[in-house]
Formats: structure tokens, sequence, C-alpha cells
């Protein structure tokens, strides 16, 4: 993972600092961002949500963590905040609603994916609560290490070996195996 350089922060041109960011993080944080949300339409624009966030911060940042966990923090905040929201829980739920009672034929390539292993198991952790499904996406998918997903996350590294061990017992549980 290439991580930002010294150079960048340097520059004196913002607008430079935060295209740089962008090309660097975008599809990591979009990723993230997914993984909260479930819906690709609402993780692109609240990855652009956070790319603006950083853009405002970005003279904040201190330099006392990695760019990357500093960024992370943003996206994750952003996230947990957009779904407490009154939107989401009123109007993205709605509009689910609306999907579910409108039979919609799906694309081949949904069917394809649906039938795929890998879906299986994402499904399976997109169902875990958020708490679990943090952890797993940063410590799988991510491959940070424990420490760094405490920072990230805000909570002692023996809560997210708890988490970690609880959320692989609700998947085997859920997977069957």
């Amino acid at each position: 993972m290439e991580e930002l350089t010294i150079e960048v922060f340097e520059t004196e041109d913002i607008e430079e600092k935060i295209d740089e960011i962008m090309k660097i993080y975008g599809n990591e944080i979009f990723h993230l961002v997914y993984s909260y949300v479930k819906n690709k339409a609402v993780a692109e624009d609240l990855t652009q949500d956070i790319f603006i966030k950083c853009y405002k911060a970005l003279h904040t940042y201190k330099r006392k963590s990695k760019f990357r966990t500093w960024l992370w923090r943003i996206a994750i905040n952003h996230c947990k905040d957009y779904l407490k929201s009154w939107y989401n829980k009123n109007v993205i739920i709605s509009e689910d609603e609306y999907r579910k009672n409108c039979s919609q034929k799906e694309t081949v390539e949904q069917a394809v994916i649906q039938k795929d292993e890998d879906h299986r198991l994402t499904s399976a952790v997109m169902d875990l609560p958020i708490n679990y499904r943090e952890v797993i996406y940063l410590f799988y998918f991510e491959e940070l290490p424990i420490k760094e997903i405490s920072v990230v996350i805000g909570v002692k590294e023996n809560t997210v070996k708890t988490r970690l061990r609880r959320a692989k017992e609700l998947l085997k549980e859920r997977l069957g195996e």
C-alpha cells in the first residue's frame, strides 16, 4: 500500500495535495465506506463527502499517526454519523422497501455473483453488526494490524481482539461451518 510522501505535504497548492490523496486512497476509502452502508450510490456520495472533509481539515493533520490512519478515522466517523442520521433511517429504508416490493429482474452478472462462494462470505460479513463488521473488514480485507485498528476505530486493542473473536464465531454460525 502506497503511503503519502512528505513532498505532498510540503507543496503549497492544496488542490494538488487533495488530488494526490484521492489518487492514493480513493478506492480503499470507497470500499471501506461501502462496507458500512452496503449501497454503491450512497458509498460514492459519502466518499466524496469524506474527501471534502479531508480537504477542509488537512491543516489539522499533526502527523502524530500515519496519514492513512487519520483519513480512515475521518471516514469511519463520517460513516457512523451517516448511519445514525435521520436521512439514512427514514429515506433509505423507504427506498429499500420500495425496491423489495418491486419485482426487479436480476442481471446475468448479479446471478453469477450470487452463486459465487465469495459472495456468500461477503454477505455474511455485511450482515454482521457494525462493530463486528468493521473489525473483520479492517483486519482481513485491509490487513491492518490490531494496534492500528484500535487507533482507527478508537477502542482498546483487547476490545478489537474480542470483537474479532466474536465476529468469527458469528460467521461460523451463519455459514454453518
